[in-house]
């Protein structure tokens, strides 16, 4: 057995490494902290000399997201990435390519907000990516690792998904992840696709070329009402199909739990050791991360809320996932929140005595 190639490298390192391999035709973004590693990676990598892989600096976020939609639209596959503020100049053109149904990868890096904010990490910008940053009845389905080795594995993830379902696809990271470093196990590089696959695959709908079919035309425009009606209600058919088939989350000691964390991203991973902590002492304390934060794991939650006498949601902002806690628990359990903002995260030590204060000891 051939051994496997393991590399040391940040997590933002890890999304360059992992656009190159997994074939992408093109990278098109703008600096901005903490992810400006990424296309730094790229630049140092000369992918265009390898696998002849475009990377363009574009002039501003507003730029590269046309960039991608408009690679996306000839059936290629192209991705960006930026942080918070960057993130928000591109919702009109994910808005966009969700009407226009075609795929795109996107990675955020969460800093701190809202505005300029801070370049500190941050999971502020949930709602953003679950609840639809740009106009209209769209959704993107949004991962969220917790690893620089999830950081690599889930771009090859996203674009396999958002060519499966022609839609875009968020990787939510924050600005943890995206900069300390693990060691990653790497894959075989993937080929691009031939431009002959590009029409076998895409040819449908891309803009490939008028050779041997009609004409397709990329859009999210009409302006007929019964036509733009039954747009929508493909796009509600197919969301029905992913939240069907793509719901993802892992569980931690969730069998026996009377209590349950509910944690994404590196929050997650802080609470995997409160979960220890809890345990030690003799409490039943369980974690459930969800993976995709949308489609979001209300079914499972919905089954613990049978059971389990509270779940606390513990994120890097004010509070937003847990508007989707409680809508899975629906009242059978009480749910609470802990969360630092501004760049600061919580500590085991600090989840743990929240846990106790607002759960544990006034419900026990």
């Amino acid at each position: 057995m051939a051994e496997k190639e393991v590399m040391l490298m940040k997590g933002n390192e890890a999304i360059a490494h992992a656009a190159i391999r997994c074939g992408a035709d093109g990278y098109f973004g703008y600096p901005i902290t903490p992810q400006s590693e990424v296309i730094e990676t790229l630049a140092e990598l000369k992918p265009w000399e390898t696998t002849g892989m475009v990377v363009l600096q574009a002039e501003s976020e507003v730029a590269s997201i046309n960039m991608v939609y408009g690679g996306a639209a000839a059936g290629k596959r192209v991705l960006t990435s930026s942080s918070s503020p960057g993130v928000a100049l591109m919702q009109e053109g994910i808005a966009y390519m969700a009407g226009a149904e075609v795929p795109g990868v996107f990675v955020n890096v969460q800093r701190g907000g809202p505005g300029l904010g801070t370049i500190q990490p941050s999971q502020s910008d949930y709602f953003q990516a679950v609840k639809g940053g740009g106009h209209g009845d769209y959704h993107m389905v949004v991962l969220a690792p917790n690893s620089v080795q999830e950081m690599y594995d889930f771009v090859f993830e996203s674009f396999d998904i958002a060519f499966r379902y022609r839609i875009p696809v968020m990787m939510l990271a924050d600005g943890v992840v995206g900069q300390m470093m693990e060691k990653v196990v790497m894959s075989r590089q993937r080929p691009r696709n031939t431009e002959q696959q590009v029409v076998e695959q895409c040819g449908s709908w891309a803009v490939t070329g008028m050779k041997g079919r009609g004409q397709n035309v990329v859009t999210s425009l009409s302006l007929d009402p019964v036509d733009q009606e039954q747009t929508n209600l493909r796009l509600q058919a197919k969301y029905r199909q992913i939240e069907a088939a793509e719901v993802r989350y892992e569980e931690v000691m969730t069998e026996d739990a009377d209590f349950v964390m509910v944690a994404f991203g590196i929050s997650s991973r802080v609470c995997a050791e409160v979960v220890s902590m809890a345990r030690a002492d003799g409490y039943k304390v369980g974690l459930l991360r969800p993976i995709t934060l949308w489609p979001f794991p209300y079914g499972r939650i919905s089954e613990l809320a049978e059971r389990v006498k509270g779940f606390m949601s513990v994120e890097l902002n004010a509070g937003q996932m847990i508007e989707d806690v409680r809508l899975a628990v629906c009242g059978r359990a009480a749910v609470e929140h802990c969360g630092r903002m501004g760049g600061i995260i919580a500590t085991p030590g600090e989840i743990y005595s929240k846990m106790k204060e607002m759960l544990i000891d006034r419900i026990k």
